[in-house]
């Protein structure tokens, strides 16, 4: 869980200034009209993190094995309205939900990581393996963002 905490800790740190660097109208630029631009995917990480925040608190609190709830991700960055919001009030949300969560996982017992967790299409898993997924989840739409504004360019 360590080496977990860790990444957590250094993507906190590192995104927000990086972020902050960049233009609204880049960070608002869609790489088609049906993908979600790097503020909507900014976005779909604070409403992760509002899932997997209670997730994690939840799999200690009840009995296991604790069964995960699916959510509609594209439904969710909708109706938040990321694409409307300034990215000066999604980037504060988002550093918020994530040290929570490093909070959270930080004071997991040892014990508690091997607590089963049952996922929306039945497969089983560990809460360290969620906790594990959230940032091979968190990495990979970093990683789009990184490509959308390449196409976007950075003005």
């Amino acid at each position: 869980m360590n080496e977990l905490i860790f990444r957590l800790s250094q993507i906190i740190d590192a995104l927000p200034p990086e972020l902050e660097a960049l233009s609204e109208t880049a960070l608002a630029s869609r790489p088609s009209p049906n993908k979600w631009s790097s503020k909507e995917i900014l976005g779909h990480l604070c409403d992760s993190a509002i899932h997997n925040l209670t997730r994690f608190i939840h799999a200690q609190m009840e009995e296991a094995p604790f069964s995960i709830q699916k959510y509609d991700q594209n439904q969710w960055v909708r109706l938040q309205h990321y694409q409307l919001a300034p990215i000066t009030d999604i980037i504060p949300f988002w550093i918020y939900l994530n040290k929570s969560i490093l909070r959270i996982i930080s004071a997991i017992p040892q014990e508690k990581c091997t607590t089963v967790c049952i996922l929306p299409n039945g497969d089983t898993v560990t809460l360290q393996w969620l906790v594990s997924d959230y940032l091979t989840q968190m990495e990979h739409h970093l990683q789009q963002m990184a490509e959308n504004l390449k196409l976007g360019g950075k003005s």
